[in-house]
């Protein structure tokens, strides 16, 4: 028996030290089928010997039981977001404030690179896990903790005494933060794998890594191919600069960029940013700029902050990525507010190494603005390096049969009149009841940025509305499982799993539910301050456009929709069958 014991906490430790050759310093000493015959023999004796597992042992990256949803998690300093820059110019303009502001004390440099995925906060207490969160606003996130332990990459303990000589002590308390990604490689690995299943890919590997972490079922993260990058220690003694942050880090097992430098002057800064822009096509994940941080982390916590940006350090962005097509078509889509958005259909090309088929038209205005006509060729970016649009037409190429794009009289959906507000550059649909609005509300309602209820998505909605199961939005709490089973596609299985999703979404934070709902120019912003202000629904309910107006970042226009909304009967109609069927009207917030 003994023995047996001593045979597992080797295997634990020898799978920990290859974890950290393999996922921190890239330098594997095994295969990886030895390493998977470790932990084979590791699991067999746990299997045999089920009171010695621990929560840190590397057999419990599997994933657990579902959960229900999300708590939140109140972060133990601000999360903060980043001003950016686009050319040398601005960035030695914010050199010159840094130096104004920091009165002469000498200024070094750690350059990082800006990686497009999901942020985490990780908090240890004693060396083990106890907490991953979403960044989430900044200040609460999601406790997300049963899908991060299933990430290879994270840690779910640091030895406070290493098996790796020269370990920096490690305080009883640690809050690393870092970003959750998807290498480009497996992200097309697993969007053909969800189009041969029939689900819908993701649009990109930011919103992969964001879906994958965000599973109600931890099974499913753990299937994920997601990896992480740490840079930033929140909350933990004894650092004080930058760079020995990158080094505690890697140190103690997190994974940290090989990209990052230390610089002592700023126009090597500059140098090694145009040295990235070269080198951006041939990375294996999505990265849209570096981060240019000052060194040491007194003087950069002294500069203060300007809003929600740190003034010691800043984000160069890259230039979008750009290309030039021939536009072929135009599409009008019905929005979940009955907006009608023109969306070209483009000759296929690649930009940044995606395909590139349709692209945003912005609106009808911008449109005749532009002169933009179909036949034209075009000029096309990908903002962000994610969303493709029409920056406007190359005149000089046009050969005479083009066509000029018209505003459409009537809905392409169902038909009914078209209207424009006067205040307003949008074109709507005036019938309240046109089934691709109620389809389009009913996919928003339900998609990651409002309730994120898994496995309702455009096609499924579709379905709900054409068959006459739902009929406004709360219709979705009151769907049974024979219901579903009378749908295309649906077996007991899959209508079990999204009757689940749907009773989780309950509890969802009060602002998604304000942006579910689809009221015109709400989006997280603003429902986000809704909900901190007003701290329920009846409260926003009550609000007059005045009271709605002393919010920080309501203004008048979205106050006269909030008001306007909420006047309308059928809507708190809705609201009232959704609460009666236990959807969460006000916010509750945990501290961690």
């Amino acid at each position: 028996m003994q023995e047996e014991r001593q045979r597992l906490e080797e295997l634990r430790r020898l799978i920990r030290y290859h974890d950290y050759r393999y996922y921190v310093l890239n330098s594997p000493e095994i295969s990886d089928a030895e390493y998977d015959k470790l932990l084979r023999e590791l699991r067999a004796l746990e299997e045999k010997h089920p009171d010695w597992v621990t929560p840190d042992s590397p057999t419990q990256r599997v994933g657990g039981e579902p959960a229900a949803g999300f708590r939140r998690v109140r972060h133990p300093r601000p999360i903060l977001s980043l001003a950016s820059v686009t050319t040398d110019e601005e960035a030695r303009a914010w050199l010159e404030r840094t130096r104004r502001l920091a009165k002469g004390a000498a200024l070094d440099f750690v350059v990082e690179p800006k990686i497009d995925g999901l942020r985490v906060v990780l908090t240890y207490l004693d060396g083990q896990l106890k907490v991953g969160a979403t960044r989430g606003d900044g200040e609460v996130g999601e406790d997300i903790t049963p899908n991060l332990r299933t990430v290879r990459d994270v840690p779910l303990s640091i030895p406070l005494r290493s098996d790796l000589q020269g370990l920096p002590p490690v305080p009883p308390r640690l809050v690393v933060s870092g970003e959750a990604y998807l290498p480009l490689d497996r992200f097309h690995e697993l969007n053909r794998s969800l189009e041969r299943a029939g689900e819908q890919p993701f649009a990109n590997p930011r919103n992969a890594a964001a879906g994958s972490l965000r599973q109600l079922d931890p099974s499913v993260t753990a299937a994920r191919p997601i990896r992480l990058f740490t840079y930033a220690i929140v909350d933990g003694d004894g650092v004080h600069t930058q760079w020995e942050v990158l080094q505690r880090l890697r140190a103690w097992g997190f994974p940290t960029t090989p990209d990052a430098r230390h610089f002592a002057d700023f126009e090597s800064v500059i140098a090694y940013v145009h040295e990235w822009m070269g080198r951006r096509d041939t990375l294996n994940y999505e990265a849209d700029g570096v981060v240019i941080k000052i060194n040491d982390l007194d003087l950069a916590a002294s500069l203060g902050v300007a809003g929600r940006d740190p003034r010691g350090a800043i984000a160069f962005k890259f230039e979008a990525r750009e290309a030039t097509t021939r536009l072929v078509g135009v599409e009008v889509q019905v929005g979940s507010a009955g907006t009608l958005t023109p969306v070209a259909t483009l000759e296929p090309v690649q930009i940044g190494g995606v395909q590139v088929v349709h692209a945003s038209l912005h609106n009808f205005q911008d449109i005749a603005r532009k002169d933009i006509r179909i036949g034209d060729r075009v000029i096309v970016r990908r903002a962000g390096d994610v969303i493709p649009y029409v920056v406007g037409p190359i005149p000089s190429l046009r050969t005479g049969h083009e066509k000029p794009i018209q505003v459409p009289k009537r809905c392409p959906s169902c038909g009914g009149p078209v209207i424009q507000r006067s205040d307003e550059v949008a074109v709507y649909c005036a019938n309240v009841n046109c089934p691709a609005i109620l389809e389009r509300r009913l996919a928003v309602f339900a998609g990651r940025g409002a309730m994120d209820i898994e496995g309702l998505g455009e096609k499924v909605a579709q379905q709900l509305v054409q068959s006459g199961l739902v009929k406004d939005l709360s219709d979705v709490y009151s769907l049974r499982q024979e219901d579903l089973l009378g749908l295309e596609g649906f077996a007991s299985r899959r209508a079990q799993k999204l009757l689940q999703a749907i009773e989780a979404s309950k509890e969802r934070p009060l602002w998604r539910l304000l942006v579910g709902l689809g009221i015109r120019h709400v989006g997280t912003a603003a429902a986000q301050a809704l909900e901190k202000h007003l701290r329920s629904m009846d409260a926003i309910m009550r609000a007059g456009e005045e009271q709605l107006q002393n919010i920080e970042g309501i203004g008048p226009t979205i106050a006269r929709s909030v008001v306007e909304f909420f006047a309308e009967e059928r809507n708190r109609r809705v609201i009232e069958r959704m609460r009666r069927a236990g959807v969460k009207m006000q916010p509750e917030t945990v501290q961690a």
